[in-house]
């Protein structure tokens, strides 16, 4: 079922973590965050909206990081209902992919509960402050292709979000499919 993020609550502040990457590393919220910002991103491996954009995800991570963005993608889906979001397959997607940042592990679904989030992928943008400034979509194209002029708007947020701490006040919420949440 698809389902929309919440408006952005700006200036909300990131609440801290520890979880382990698909490498099994353990990542606390300050050793992911960038000097000017933090992108946290929940994503999955079987949901067709997150499958529908991840080169761009990647793309965009891949843009973000040298200017000063830390970035991270967490899987909270129960793995157990969804297979496809097993510790497994996640470390098999990033390996494959190449991502450049950690994809962590949210087993216990405790870091998807403390930030609300609601879908995958559901995006949330923090300034150096750790101070969300976004709490949007990737873009307009939702599941299609999108076409070259198509705005980058997650993008666009985040640079300028690292060259001055603070989000567009104009955000449209991401859709996606809901959280696999454990019975």
């Amino acid at each position: 079922m698809a389902v929309n993020t919440p408006i952005c609550d700006f200036g909300w502040p990131a609440v801290d973590f520890c979880l382990p990457d698909s490498a099994g590393r353990v990542h606390a919220l300050a050793d992911l965050r960038g000097p000017n910002g933090l992108l946290l991103m929940f994503i999955c491996n079987h949901c067709p909206y997150v499958k529908a954009v991840l080169d761009r995800i990647l793309r965009d991570a891949r843009e973000l990081i040298p200017l000063g963005i830390g970035v991270a993608a967490i899987c909270s889906n129960d793995a157990n209902d969804y297979p496809e979001d097993s510790l497994e397959n996640m470390q098999r997607l990033a390996r494959e992919l190449d991502f450049p940042f950690p994809y962590l592990h949210d087993a216990e679904q405790s870091v998807a509960r403390a930030y609300d989030a609601v879908c995958t992928p559901d995006f949330f943008g923090f300034n150096g402050a750790l101070q969300l400034q976004y709490r949007g979509r990737l873009d307009a194209s939702g599941r299609a292709p999108a076409p070259p002029e198509t705005r980058r708007e997650l993008f666009e947020a985040m640079r300028g979000i690292a060259a001055s701490g603070r989000g567009p006040r104009e955000q449209v919420a991401s859709m996606g499919c809901s959280i696999k949440w454990r019975q």
